[in-house]
């Protein structure tokens, strides 16, 4: 139940390079647009977070402890699968907790037999990253293997990198990053 992670920024040829290490195709490239929900800002101020992410009619209802940041991003991480998003979106504001932070993604997952860990691909309106899931070993490994060293860890949420893609692209709608 503890999720350990990082993000890198995807470089040109990643995938023939995740494909030479045995990693195959897990998940097609499929939207997921994930919902922040908070309750007057106190899961945020906490460092905690409750999200419901839809991926075409499935639902799933994250629950993120606060997270540790070392060279990794580290935290408690509880999933549960929802039936009908909609009606649980209701129970949720019947127990006052709004939406906030909105965001969409293009997922594709890659994983290899044997290995702990999975790879994605993840493209945002803010960029393209990969993220690494998995022991904190074996993400330094496999990163090193794809070519990146610790100094291009990204260990922030995609709430505070749409903050600061935001800062410099006015254009853009900071409480929601969708495509």
């Amino acid at each position: 139940m503890t999720e350990i992670e990082i993000k890198l920024r995807v470089r040109e040829g990643v995938v023939v390079q995740i494909e030479t290490l045995g990693y195959q195709l897990r998940t097609p490239r499929e939207l997921e647009a994930d919902q922040l929900f908070d309750r007057a800002g106190e899961l945020r101020r906490t460092g905690q977070a409750l999200r419901l992410r839809k991926r075409g009619e499935r639902g799933t209802l994250t629950y993120k402890g606060p997270a540790q940041r070392t060279l990794h991003k580290s935290r408690e991480e509880i999933e549960v699968d929802v039936a009908d998003g909609a009606a649980f979106e209701l129970v949720l504001a019947r127990l006052g907790y709004q939406p906030g932070f909105r965001y969409e993604k293009y997922r594709t997952t890659y994983c290899a037999l044997g290995q702990p860990g999975i790879i994605t691909i993840d493209e945002t309106p803010a960029g393209n990253f990969l993220e690494l899931e998995g022991p904190a070993d074996w993400i330094d490994t496999t990163a090193l293997k794809l070519g990146y060293s610790p100094a291009e860890y990204i260990t922030e949420s995609y709430a505070s990198l749409w903050r600061k893609y935001c800062e410099s692209n006015p254009n853009a709608v900071p409480s929601a990053m969708l495509f």
